[in-house]
């Protein structure tokens, strides 16, 4: 049989596999049954050798030429032409949060080259320069020290803009002619020189507050030594007399807000001041019928206060003024000087004196008989409100709204103790009449008592709930303290171990001062209630206390 040439597969000539030959159909020829085909078996064809060839070159990435514009130029990709002409547009709000940034660097920039300036500290001389700049040498109301800062800030300004040689080269030329008469001019002290009638005053003062001190050390070392004085005891009895005190009586002081009292030095007369600007004098014990009204001021008044040795009063007023009344209403002093609305006003021991606190960041001291102002004193950063004088006369104390209360010398004019504790501004300051323990109070609701032997905080007492207004003690030998609030009390605290003794409750609205009797009898308040409160204490509590005293006997 001939194999089938249909079925033959060619295979290459290294590997040709030939297949069985297939018979012819069975069927076909005679004699045979039908048998299926028989079907090769199925074999993967085999690898063929891989041809030794030479590695093909690297293919690189294709080159990408950016098509030419018909003017020639390249033209770049769409994202490229973003990135670069693109420009993002800024919000408001960033925009204006960049240029305070600016404005801060360049504030930044400025106050650090004014560090680094040379500037004169004789007014004279930063007038001079003012003045050659062609600037205004004084603003209204510019002290020395702002004029000075003005004058550095604008040399920091002209010196980042490049313009601070040229002015320089200027100042020298008109400087060096006159270098000898500067020179004469820069030697000036560093204190500012005051009056005769201050010399003459610190002499005065001087004298009698080595005689009130030596009374004062006399008299503790009686007290002291003296076998039949019993402190203890004395203490005792003014605080539980202090407890037992009751509202005596209550009147209504005025048609405005109440602002101040003060008691006579015989505690027969009681006058008030609110905010209608007039000061009215009421007749104790029951402040019913009033024996003057003083009107004058123009604006409110904010402080009222008695001589301690004769019968004319103080008052201080918005308007900037102070002015001296006698009892019967007769005017005897105006005190014209301050720039700001004053605080507070307060008599010297010797009565010769006044001193008064004002929103100009100064307080000055007044003679009474001239009128004359003798003292502007500077210190404090911002207004100054409380003011005070120790009993001795040597000393006074000076609170503000920078939280600082200051502890001046009179005799000398310096600033002998700066007590900072406060967190908030100090309303009221009151001198103990043992001489070294002054007592605080501010808008932080304390009042601090300070020792001034040993320059520190004695004792911070948590005193009320709201701003303590006023802060008193009892005038006698300090036995306990008063402290005036806008909680609407007014608490008593010991002035041993400065415990609560006793809380005034009564007014309905804020409590703005006190004041306390000479013998310690009475306590006055006055509020924005428009109420005037007299405490006094029990009767029967006294008469106990006087037979209990007996009986120890």
């Amino acid at each position: 049989m001939e194999p089938n040439k249909e079925d033959n597969v060619s295979l290459p000539a290294t590997a040709q596999i030939t297949a069985p030959p297939i018979l012819q159909d069975a069927a076909s020829q005679p004699g045979f049954s039908a048998i299926p085909p028989v079907v090769p078996p199925s074999f993967p064809p085999p690898m063929a050798p891989i041809p030794m060839m030479p590695h093909p070159p690297v293919a690189r990435p294709p080159t990408f030429n950016p098509p030419v514009s018909q003017n020639g130029r390249a033209k770049t990709s769409d994202s490229d032409s973003e990135s670069d002409d693109e420009h993002f547009e800024i919000s408001e709000e960033s925009r204006q949060v960049r240029e305070r940034q600016e404005k801060a660097l360049q504030d930044l920039l400025v106050k650090r080259r004014a560090a680094a300036m040379a500037v004169p500290t004789n007014d004279k001389a930063v007038r001079d320069r003012l003045r050659r700049l062609g600037q205004p040498i004084t603003l209204f109301g510019e002290q020395e020290m702002e004029r000075r800062a003005r004058l550095t800030q604008l040399l920091a300004r002209l010196d980042m803009d490049g313009q601070l040689d040229k002015l320089l080269i200027v100042q020298e030329e008109d400087v060096a002619p006159k270098e000898e008469v500067d020179d004469e001019v820069l030697e000036y002290p560093f204190f500012t020189e005051g009056p005769k009638e201050l010399r003459e005053a610190r002499i005065e003062i001087a004298k009698f507050s080595v005689k009130r001190a030596a009374v004062r050390i006399q008299r503790a070392k009686r007290r002291r030594d003296d076998p039949d004085e019993d402190m203890d005891a004395e203490t005792k009895w003014a605080l539980k007399h202090a407890k037992n005190m009751v509202l005596d009586c209550s009147n209504f002081g005025d048609d405005r807000p109440l602002t101040g009292c003060s008691f006579s030095r015989d505690g027969k007369i009681l006058a008030t001041c609110s905010l209608s600007g007039v000061t009215k004098l009421w007749e104790m014990p029951q402040v019913t019928n009033t024996n003057a009204v003083l009107k004058d001021h123009k604006e409110r008044a904010t402080d009222v206060v008695f001589s301690p040795v004769d019968d004319c009063l103080a008052t201080a007023s918005a308007d900037r003024t102070a002015k001296l009344w006698k009892t019967d209403g007769t005017l005897l002093q105006t005190f014209e000087g301050h720039l700001e609305r004053l605080a507070r006003v307060a008599f010297h021991p010797s009565g010769k004196y006044l001193g008064t606190t004002s929103f100009d960041k100064t307080w000055r001291l007044w003679d009474i008989n001239t009128g004359a102002e003798l003292l502007l004193q500077e210190g404090h950063s911002r207004s100054v409100y409380g003011i005070a004088f120790q009993q001795d006369g040597a000393l006074a104390a000076s609170s503000g709204l920078d939280s600082l209360a200051r502890v001046w010398d009179l005799r000398t004019g310096r600033s002998i103790l700066v007590f900072q504790g406060h967190i908030k501004p100090v309303f009221s300051v009151n001198f103990s009449p043992n001489g070294y323990h002054l007592a605080s109070g501010g808008e932080d609701n304390q009042c601090r008592i300070w020792d001034l032997r040993m320059r520190k905080s004695l004792y911070i007492i948590p005193a009320h709930a709201n701003l303590v207004s006023q802060v008193k003690y009892e005038p006698q030998e300090g036995y306990f303290l008063a402290t005036a609030s806008y909680d609407m009390k007014v608490n008593i605290w010991s002035g041993r171990d400065f415990s609560l003794v006793k809380s005034l409750a009564g007014h309905e609205s804020k409590v703005a001062s006190l004041d306390i009797t000479a013998d310690s009898s009475c306590i006055a308040t006055v509020s924005h209630d428009r109420t005037i409160k007299l405490w006094t204490s029990s009767g029967n509590d006294e008469d106990e206390e006087k037979e209990t005293m007996d009986i120890d006997l």
